[in-house]
């Protein structure tokens, strides 16, 4: 026993000194850029980012005190933390920085390696495979599900006028049956049916993994199997791989099925509600299908990366509608002059195209509120950066989003809410604004979320005056698998009189 002890002992010591040599290796190279100071011995900076709230407040901290660019010790990893304009340009323009940095490891069991986590050249393959689905023509198809989800969003906010109410909850639910049914061509009723297992399961495992981001045991592989939220997350994966499998696997006979027949142009708009699954079903690698497993993980991965993003910036955009009446008309005037005397009952994509302030709302919220308001790359090989500057293999870069966004530099009065920057084209520098991120690893759904965004927006507009209840609650904000609030999103309802 005695001996096993000794082994282990050894072994651990030996990985961490790896570990140290490693960080200590990376820290000397990294010297030409400021480190942020105050670091304690062995810890360095990790007590600071004890929690998501944390985490925003110390990389603004960061970013001020020490520069747009620096370097901060967490443990035994050495982070470089930036803001700087042409920091950004030159990673996220790179075709050789496109390796997620390691927290995302965290999401490997549930996603695998999907579109958003896969390594560089899985994902080279994948974004060819997957871009077909969200052509233009196909996304027009999904304004339906977008519409008949929304008017179910309307029947649970009517019966909530009036009072204060919590939005992000709704939102949410809402979201989330909107990306299922568009990835999958099946609805999971998370509005309707809040006590459904996957629903819980996808809610659930979001607050498992960031748990798990900032617990001490929860980092280490070994030590997160002595925690609850180890079995808690396994019986979750069971629940989500498992329905995501099923309807693949319907999915793929049913389409077996309809090839051994001569359906004609018939199927056509419905395949296109199906595009994602469809492309996928449809799709090789090296001349062999895909797999179920892949399939699943690419549907997953679109699941998880659409519904909490699209929920952050609609809940975002409604507080800022709220708390900037005169935006508010102004957006209010938009739909009446698109729709005349009688509030539609759906909107088409045609209606939506011409919803151009309202459009340039949501992206003046995505820049205060950017739904990521980080974004982590790391080098798999030592990079070289201008006047010959190393970057070296193994650095994680932290793309600081949410406070490039908020940089005078580049945005005239950066606090303030002013839709008006997107009509006048103040934005002349790319990669000074990063909502779907940029560059060859942008986000591949942008124009999906945009639509759905508009549609959900549109309708609480057209149905609801936005009105800020007694007590103000200013959002705690926190750097979750989102930006999201952490006291929520309050406001006040009131039914509005169209004409």
């Amino acid at each position: 026993m005695a001996f096993f002890v000794a082994l282990i002992a050894t072994f651990f010591v030996g990985w961490l000194c790896y570990q140290w040599y490693t960080m200590w290796t990376i820290k000397r190279k990294l010297a030409w850029i400021p480190e942020v100071p105050g670091g304690l011995p062995v810890l360095g900076n990790i007590l600071d980012v004890g929690s998501g709230k944390d985490v925003l407040n110390a990389l603004t901290k960061y970013v001020t005190n020490a520069g747009e660019i620096c370097t901060v010790q967490l443990l035994y990893q050495k982070y470089i933390i930036t803001t700087d304009y042409d920091f950004l340009e030159f990673v996220l323009s790179s075709t050789k920085i496109l390796d997620k940095g390691n927290d995302y490891r965290f999401f490997d069991d549930w996603l695998g390696s999907g579109l958003l986590l896969a390594n560089a050249s899985k994902w080279r393959r994948a974004r060819k495979i997957i871009t077909p689905s969200f052509h233009f023509s196909i996304l027009e198809q999904f304004i339906d599900v977008f519409e008949k989800n929304g008017k179910i969003l309307m029947h649970k906010l009517e019966d909530m006028c009036d009072q204060e109410i919590n939005l992000q909850p709704y939102i949410t639910s809402c979201t989330l049956d909107i990306i299922c049914e568009s990835a999958m061509g099946v609805s999971v009723h998370a509005q309707e049916n809040i006590d459904s297992e996957y629903v819980f399961a996808v809610k659930d495992m979001c607050r498992i993994l960031i748990a798990r981001m900032f617990s001490p045991l929860g980092r280490n592989n070994w030590t997160y199997k002595l925690t609850s939220n180890y079995y808690k997350e396994k019986k979750h994966l069971n629940v989500l791989h498992s329905r995501t499998k099923s309807v693949v696997q319907a999915r793929r006979k049913e389409a077996l099925d309809q090839s051994k027949q001569d359906t004609g142009d018939e199927d056509i708009d419905r395949k296109k509600k199906l595009a994602f699954l469809d492309s996928l079903l449809l799709a090789t690698i090296d001349g062999r299908p895909l797999t179920d497993d892949e399939i699943r993980e690419e549907v997953d991965t679109f699941m998880f990366a659409g519904h909490d993003t699209t929920a952050s910036a609609i809940s975002f955009c409604i507080y800022l509608l709220m708390q900037n009446p005169e935006v508010q008309a102004k957006a209010f005037k938009e739909q009446k002059t698109i729709f005349g005397g009688t509030i539609p009952k759906t909107v088409t994509h045609r209606d939506l195209q011409e919803m151009k302030y309202l459009e340039c709302v949501i992206k003046e919220t995505l820049r205060i509120y950017p739904s990521v308001p980080l974004i982590s790359r790391v080098t798999d090989s030592d990079i070289v950066y201008k006047d010959g500057k190393t970057i070296p293999k193994g650095t994680t870069m932290i793309l600081f989003t949410y406070g490039a966004h908020r940089n005078p530099k580049y945005f005239k009065d950066p606090g303030k809410f002013d839709p008006s920057r997107f009509e006048s084209n103040e934005i002349t520098k790319p990669f000074a604004y990063l909502p779907f991120s940029a560059g060859p690893r942008n986000c591949i759904g942008q124009k999906f979320a945009l639509l759905e965004m508009k549609s959900t927006i549109s309708r609480i507009l057209r149905h609801f005056e936005i009105l800020a209840p007694h007590e103000l609650k200013e959002p705690i904000l926190a750097a979750e698998v989102v930006l999201t609030s952490v006291n929520g999103i309050n406001v006040v309802l009131k039914k509005r009189k169209w004409t």
